[in-house]
């Protein structure tokens, strides 16, 4: 018998703060936004009808529930993602507590953080502090967030160090994303949807069988349009003027070239991922898994905007106010400095960024009765393009900064485990992993109004200096764990893992313009090489006990390793040497503990956390004024420690209901770090001094909070979902989070303070009963920096997404 769906409707809408991660949501008006710069938010578990229902997690490199697993981890189901239309980071930040996410439009294009620990965005060369991990595969990039994870079949976010099962770098925690695998019988699903204020179109379609009784296939895409950026841009054409000079001393009229308004963000993705899925017999299963991504944008500044200013408007242009609003202002840069051949850059002297990714992962597993065998071996391959406005404000004069940057990243890696599950009270994990990796970057800047015609080859003519840097790196690691239940319902676990790494690298500048090689500015033509060498033992140990079926309690001690490296976004000038461009690695260990229960005949799960952790050697980039170069260090320590508790209330007497919520408590500070850069016009009265004649300023920041760390953040949120007549159901979902005030920034500048908020996310779908169908600091400004009369910078902000309104139609086979 043919069906033929009914078509209906669902209206998305989202209430965020002025500044806030936007989770697409459906229509829902209220009270008038607030305001973020940066977020961190929490998330429930899946629907749930008639009590709770069990969500399986590999947390520990098998299934498990999250009610016996002795991690503290937040799982967001498929019905969840599908709900909120999570297709990428940022929007599953906007469903975890603690957990934000930064984007950048340079550096390494992110910073990821949990518990108020993470790496700011300015050195491509800092890996993240929170690992994602797709399929069982490590990725460590911040520009992974450009990636498009479509199809998601569950996400899981572990809290805290997680080094034993997921390797260096996971040292705040793991985001692991697990993608959708065929189905048993065909299944089919299209989905299209509009949001109304960036006048983005999307469409997903989703195609999942078998191909005989031993093989599946699954093909899944998204692309988009987006014909509006989220972001107004209130700049208008400017002059930039050039003189063809290669001494300080002469004196030339000025070229004065127009540089047009740059884009406003929009922009357009494609994302595809293909599965073939084979079990030959009950004991072998093959999982071949292969993706491409494409993500462009007319300007990836477009959510740089000038907040706070000592004046009230900007300082290189009166006309742009400074305010916490969703416009910003940027121009292209000159035609002619493009028309010359610069290398990548991109048609008409436009701004824009460019992501395209592709990636191979086989995952193969054998059951050998009481041993089971895994297998993930991948290859990933992303490459970056962009061209901005470094002045983040639309203004005239030689002040322009205008830069180019090309990047890419490879990396192979194969990791193989071994777990017993033997009749006996000793049972042992073991494994071995190995990674190669490869990072090339080429960078271009024009600015200061610099020109040179004597420039070889002609496409420098327009360029103030250029770099040229690598790093390769290879990783060894080899990991065990002893699981002893001495009696039953207690489980004893010890690990530990060893790493051995080594990063090679070098940074060159080809070409920097003669004027600023006599001003000590920039030194070309020299090559710094570095050869990096670490090896780093992580130990854990984990007690847990279930006094019965529905009660977990466990308490464990962790260590975790973030790898040291090389900043390939660095500045080589006179006054800089290696030391500026190496760092160390950064290391955690603490304890943390819980109760994990499910109560009133599993129409209840309530579940409290507390931790402690201490980092050390913490990675610090930062802006080196008196040498003129980004500078990464190893500075002092942080704290962090809280309580989390978390609730879910799904009662059998009122089917489709789901009550859920959280409240948790981070106290994230930093523990002396006496070298520590000051903000741009910190004086001596705020604690910022000059050490010596030539020093940089410097400040201890002991006892300050670290970057994005609010104090308090909770979430409430309640779905239901009924029959409405016939065979169509009602189903409405709202979810409301709060997050105390925090500062965003690495250096404690207090006018940075992003005030407490709350936002929304909320949805009304109407489905047929057979769910066929568903419609669902700023450059050059500040001065006195370590004086007694310091200036403060012009205050710049990456800031997340506005309210947005957003239609979706869902059909499925």
């Amino acid at each position: 018998m043919q069906v033929v769906p009914e078509r209906t409707e669902v209206l998305r809408s989202r209430l965020s703060p002025r500044l806030s991660q936007c989770c697409k949501a459906l229509l829902l008006m209220s009270a008038a936004p607030g305001l973020a710069l940066a977020q961190g938010a929490s998330g429930g578990a899946a629907t749930e009808v008639g009590g709770i229902e069990e969500i399986v997690v590999s947390a520990r490199k098998r299934e498990e529930s999250t009610q016996d697993v002795p991690v503290s981890v937040v799982a967001v189901s498929a019905a969840q993602i599908e709900r909120y239309d999570l297709n990428n980071l940022e929007r599953v930040a906007a469903q975890t507590p603690s957990f934000v996410i930064g984007r950048a439009p340079s550096g390494s294009g992110a910073t990821l953080v949990l518990r108020g620990i993470g790496s700011n965005t300015t050195s491509i060369g800092l890996e993240q502090s929170v690992a994602v991990v797709v399929d069982g595969v490590y990725y460590g990039q911040g520009r992974t967030i450009n990636e498009g994870f479509i199809d998601m079949g569950r996400v899981e976010i572990m809290k805290g160090p997680q080094a034993l099962f997921f390797g260096k770098n996971a040292t705040a925690g793991v985001v692991s994303i697990n993608t959708a695998d065929p189905t048993d019988t065909l299944e089919a699903t299209a989905r299209a949807g509009y949001e109304f204020r960036a006048q983005q179109k999307y469409g997903e379609l989703v195609l999942s069988g078998p191909i005989s009784d031993t093989l599946g296939f699954r093909i899944a895409a998204r692309g988009s349009k987006m014909e509006d950026g989220y972001f107004e841009n209130i700049g208008g054409p400017q002059v930039y003027p050039t003189r063809d000079r290669t001494s300080t001393a002469q004196v030339v009229n000025p070229t004065n070239h127009t540089v047009g308004v740059a884009g406003d963000g929009a922009g357009k993705e494609f994302y595809i991922r293909g599965t073939l899925k084979w079990e030959p017999s009950d004991s072998f299963t093959a999982n071949l898994k292969a993706n491409f991504g494409n993500n462009t944008n007319d300007n990836p500044g477009a959510s740089s905007v000038i907040y706070w200013c000592p004046r009230g408007t900007t300082a290189f242009n009166a006309a742009i106010p400074c305010r916490r609003d969703f416009r910003s202002s940027a121009n292209q840069g000159a035609a002619a400095m493009f028309d010359s051949g610069m290398p990548y850059s991109l048609e008409n002297a436009d701004t824009g960024n460019s992501y395209r990714s592709w990636a191979v992962t086989a995952n193969l597993a054998w059951d050998l009765g009481d041993i089971d065998v895994t297998s993930v071996s991948n290859y990933n391959w992303n490459r970056n393009i962009f061209r901005f406005d470094g002045d983040s404000v639309s203004n005239s004069g030689p002040q322009g900064v205008y830069a180019t940057e090309w990047s890419t990243f490879h990396a192979l890696s194969s990791e193989l485990r071994i777990l017993t599950s033997f009749d006996s009270p000793i049972n042992l994990m073991l494994g071995a992993y190995y990674q190669k990796t490869k990072r090339d970057y080429l960078a271009f800047t024009a600015s200061g109004g610099l020109e040179n015609s004597l420039a070889t080859p002609t496409w420098r003519r327009y360029l103030a200096n250029s770099k040229d840097s690598e790093t390769d790196g290879e990783t060894l690691a080899a990991f065990g764990q002893l699981i002893y239940n001495p009696i039953e319902r207690v489980e004893l676990t010890a690990g530990v893992r060893y790493t051995h790494e080594t990063k090679d690298s070098y940074f060159l500048q080809p070409y920097s313009h003669p004027i600023r090689v006599t001003q000590g500015v920039f030194l070309p033509g020299v090559t710094i090489n570095s050869d990096l060498t670490f090896n780093n033992w992580s130990p854990e140990a984990t007690i847990s006990f279930k006094p019965t079926e529905d009660v977990t309690l466990y308490g464990a001690y962790k260590t975790a390793y973030k790898s040291g490296g090389f900043s390939n976004s660095g500045i080589l000038s006179p006054g800089a040497g290696l030391p500026d461009f190496e760092f160390d690695p950064e290391k955690a260990r603490g304890f943390e503990g819980g109760i994990k229960t499910i109560l009133a005949d599993r129409q209840l799960r309530l579940n409290l956390g507390v931790y402690r952790y201490k980092y050390t050697n913490l990675q610090l980039d930062f802006f080196n004024s008196p040498v003129f170069a980004f500078s990464t260090i190893n500075a002092g320590s942080a704290i962090t420690k809280g309580v989390e508790l978390e609730f879910e209330y799904a009662p059998h007497a009122v089917d489709g209901l789901n009550l859920r919520g959280s409240l948790n408590y981070n106290k994230a500070r930093y523990g002396s770090v006496p070298d520590a850069p000051c903000y741009t016009g910190m004086t001596i009265a705020d604690g910022c001094t000059i050490p010596g004649a030539g020093q940089r300023p410097q400040q201890n920041l002991k006892g300050k909070p670290t970057a994005n760390a609010p104090l308090w953040t909770a979430s409430l949120g309640v779905s239901y979902e009924t029959p409405i007549g016939g065979a169509m159901i009602l189903a409405m979902s709202t979810d409301a989070r709060y997050s105390d005030d925090y500062i965003p920034t690495a250096f404690g500048n207090p006018i940075t303070r992003q005030n407490r908020y709350v936002n929304l996310d909320a949805s009304i779908r109407i489905k047929t009963a057979d769910e066929h169908w568903e419609l669902a600091d700023a450059p050059n400004t500040g001065s006195g920096t370590g004086t007694a009369v310091g200036v403060l910078a012009d205050q710049v902000g990456y800031i997340t997404l506005p309210r947005t309104v957003q239609v979706q139609a869902t059909w499925r086979l």
